[in-house]
């Protein structure tokens, strides 16, 4: 009997572990092959600079707005890996799932862990006080405080997956590309309005983002399955 407990439990486990894996793949870069954030971002700004009294009025900009469906947006705009994709659907004009654009979805579930690790070098050395943990203020989703209290501010993550995965779908469907670059910038900035960045770590998202994604273009992998995502989006918009 225990031996059958001990089985299912690690069938459960490794149950888990694939579903996991399957969240969150893997990127079509290594760490260490990524552009290096500390040899061409600046430092967060000091809060005795005038950059970091242009964070805290966005920061005000910011609060002022969670009342309001701009807010709403941006609560919605809080998911993370996987989920970040559904957020730029109606911009890009059509579904993206791994049943209507197969080749897309594995594209860009690639793409974003590349954009999520683009940020960690100047994340992990700066440890920049995120903007409500220094002000002791609420943000506009309460449930993730305690868990991202203690991860660095600058530069932001969420920031560098939208618009890195903002880049490569307006490569894509050209014909919509004004709406998914719209898409993409508004999804950083919905990251100040919810308390969670100051304007300058969504910035350095973006740039980060940008050469995340100029690097993935010399990678031949990313070049294969850009092709075949191109291809099948043809393939659809033809019909």
């Amino acid at each position: 009997m225990k031996r059958t407990i001990l089985v299912t439990l690690l069938a459960a486990i490794v149950a888990l572990g694939v579903v996991a894996q399957e969240a969150r793949p893997d990127g079509f870069l290594k760490q260490y092959q990524l552009p290096s954030t500390l040899k061409y971002l600046p430092a967060p700004p000091d809060t005795l600079s005038a950059a970091f009294f242009n964070d805290y009025y966005r920061y005000q900009w910011g609060r002022s707005l969670r009342p309001t469906p701009r807010g709403l947006e941006a609560r919605a705009d809080s998911t993370w890996q996987m989920d970040v994709i559904g957020r730029f659907e109606a911009a890009y004009g059509m579904p993206i799932n791994a049943q209507a654009t197969p080749e897309l979805y594995k594209l860009a579930g690639k793409v974003l862990t590349d954009m999520a690790h683009s940020t960690d070098e100047a994340k992990n050395y700066y440890k920049r006080q995120r903007p409500y943990a220094h002000f002791n203020q609420p943000t506009l989703i309460p449930e993730s405080e305690e868990t991202l209290r203690n991860n660095g501010s600058y530069p932001s993550g969420h920031t560098a997956m939208g618009w890195g995965l903002a880049l490569v779908l307006a490569e894509i469907n050209v014909a919509r590309q004004d709406q998914i670059l719209e898409r993409g910038y508004q999804f950083g900035q919905s990251r100040v309005i919810a308390g969670y960045h100051y304007q300058s770590d969504v910035d350095a998202g973006r740039l980060a983002a940008s050469a995340a994604v100029a690097r993935l273009h010399a990678d031949e992998g990313f070049a294969r399955q850009m092709q075949k995502a191109k291809e099948e989006f043809a393939r659809l918009t033809a019909k």
